[in-house]
């Protein structure tokens, strides 16, 4: 009897020495040929300007990721669904169908008060916006 571990090692191993013996034939391969024009950062044609360091909202981020969450709680509730008609017809009781859901749902919504609280889900305003608000006041 062979070990399986040593299929899934064995498959690891080619995983990882067939990208490194590719890139390492390809180093070997390639002409080089330094310039200027290589060595600058490509911006569409356009030569670039400014710094390359942006600085982002991180409420992007914060809307990006709270998204993820709510987009998988639907993936995650989508197959219960189907399955909560043909589970009640095979006799399974209504409490042992609804409860994980319902668990699964609240601590869903505690996470999404706590982010509301915290201010994660609050668009920061512009300083414009600001402004405007003073003057109406």
């Amino acid at each position: 009897m062979s070990n399986p571990w040593i299929a899934i090692g064995a498959l690891a191993l080619v995983g990882v020495l067939i990208p490194l013996g590719m890139m390492a034939i390809s180093k070997l391969l390639r002409p080089s040929v330094p310039e200027q024009g290589k060595r600058s950062t490509y911006e569409s044609g356009e030569i670039p300007t400014g710094d390359t360091r942006i600085r982002f909202n991180i409420q992007y981020y914060m809307v990006a990721l709270l998204f993820v969450v709510f987009d998988i709680e639907t993936v995650l509730i989508f197959p219960w669904t189907v399955i909560y008609r043909s589970a009640l017809d095979n006799g399974v009781g209504l409490a042992k169908i609804l409860v994980p859901m319902l668990v699964f749902i609240g601590v869903l919504v505690v996470g999404l008060g706590w982010a509301w609280r915290n201010g994660a889900v609050k668009w920061v305003r512009s300083p414009r916006a600001s402004e405007q608000e003073v003057e109406r006041t």
